[in-house]
């Protein structure tokens, strides 16, 4: 993206700013607590959210090279998603052919094959079945037939991608539209490497969770000794792209700015740049790396959800340090991130989540300066919207 376009959209922030407001909706929307604890509503989701379009399960260097896998619980399904030997990227259903035996139990890891550990029937990295023991005894079966369920799967921006049902397709491009697919190009997130991503199974809705890094009301509220230090609350600057939108919070290193001219000066290093990736990520574009954050529903649980933090950073041969100094830049940022996590977010979070169970949960409101929460609400409706007759 060039600099003076970033430029422009920050010095309309600076704007907002001096004037103490935000970007801001028509009008103030209502919503009800059957949104986050209803398992009629949740199942729609998990169908006709995550069964249907693209979203992210890993960066593309968290499969380095042929046969590192990743297994994980989808919405719909139990999944291994494998790197093959030719480079590319394919996902299955985490169950043997034979008796549904779950294949892999790790949560990561390198193998040349697929292996049951009920029978020991083996699948290759593409999914076709290899060996069927004892066959002579088993009987005659097409094992063209037979291989793991596959799942559409697509890389793309140094992301890999999963929609969540056998019977769909992928087209990664035409769901982040042209004006997202081209930020993300712009970033060359496929030249980073990922720092670390770690997973955390909460109790809580996947949309409260999802609601909580899309807003910049909270900041000082809720993190008074460490966001609330640094950024701005209750000023965004707001692009809405339809199923996607881009937003820009100002840090408080910008108000030298307020009065003096930035002429030509860089003010990247001073805002937050974030992105809403619908249906399910937050990404955050920070002035040397980026940070992920998706949340995704239980399986069965509309209490529940899993949320994974992911960090991509520059090469250690492209960052100019040491790899002593690489290594304790990315760690520090690494703990500081989760410390707020889990001091901060989570135990405001879990305690949210308890408290619309309650029988009486009155209605609640987005606010107009609500902007990204609106957008995201505003698209799981669309998404899960009866289909026209």
């Amino acid at each position: 993206m060039a600099r003076d376009e970033r430029n422009t959209r920050i010095e309309r922030l600076l704007g907002l700013l001096r004037e103490d407001d935000t970007d801001k909706c028509d009008d103030v929307v209502p919503f009800g607590p059957r949104e986050f604890t209803d398992p009629e509503i949740a199942a729609r989701e998990r169908e006709l959210i995550f069964g249907r379009v693209p979203s992210i399960v890993a960066h593309s260097s968290e499969l380095a090279r042929p046969g590192a896998f990743l297994a994980l619980q989808m919405p719909r399904n139990k999944v291994i998603v494998a790197r093959q030997r030719d480079g590319g990227v394919k996902a299955f259903v985490n169950a043997c052919r034979h008796r549904g035996a779950q294949l892999e139990d790790r949560p990561s890891g390198q193998c040349r094959i697929f292996s049951c550990p009920y029978h020991r029937w083996s699948y290759d990295l593409d999914g076709s079945l290899r060996t069927v023991t004892y066959d002579h005894t088993f009987g005659d079966i097409d094992k063209t037939a037979s291989g793991l369920v596959e799942l559409p799967v697509e890389e793309r921006h140094g992301f890999v991608w999963i929609v969540d049902n056998a019977a769909a397709s992928i087209d990664v491009a035409e769901w982040l539209g042209p004006e997202m697919d081209a930020i993300l190009a712009s970033y060359r997130m496929d030249e980073l490497v990922g720092y670390r991503a770690e997973g955390f199974d909460e109790p809580v809705n996947w949309k409260i969770m999802q609601d909580a890094f899309l807003d910049g009301y909270h900041v000082k509220f809720a993190h008074p000794n460490t966001a609330g230090k640094i950024i701005h609350t209750n000023v965004m600057a707001v692009e809405d792209y339809g199923r996607h939108a881009r937003f820009l919070s100002p840090r408080k290193s910008i108000d030298r700015f307020l009065e003096e001219d930035p002429a030509d000066r860089d003010l990247g290093r001073h805002v937050t740049e974030s992105h809403f990736l619908g249906p399910n990520s937050t990404l955050l574009r920070q002035p040397d790396h980026y940070q992920l954050l998706t949340f995704r529903p239980h399986p069965s649980d509309p209490a529940r959800c899993r949320m994974e933090m992911r960090v991509m950073v520059p090469r250690l041969e492209d960052s100019g340090l040491d790899e002593a100094a690489w290594e304790k830049r990315w760690e520090k940022n690494w703990q500081i991130l989760l410390d707020v996590l889990h001091a901060e977010d989570f135990p405001l979070l879990r305690a949210n989540q308890e408290v619309l169970a309650s029988a009486d949960a009155g209605g609640m409101l987005l606010g107009r300066n609500e902007v990204i929460n609106q957008v995201f609400h505003r698209e799981v409706r669309r998404l899960t919207a009866p289909d026209e007759p």
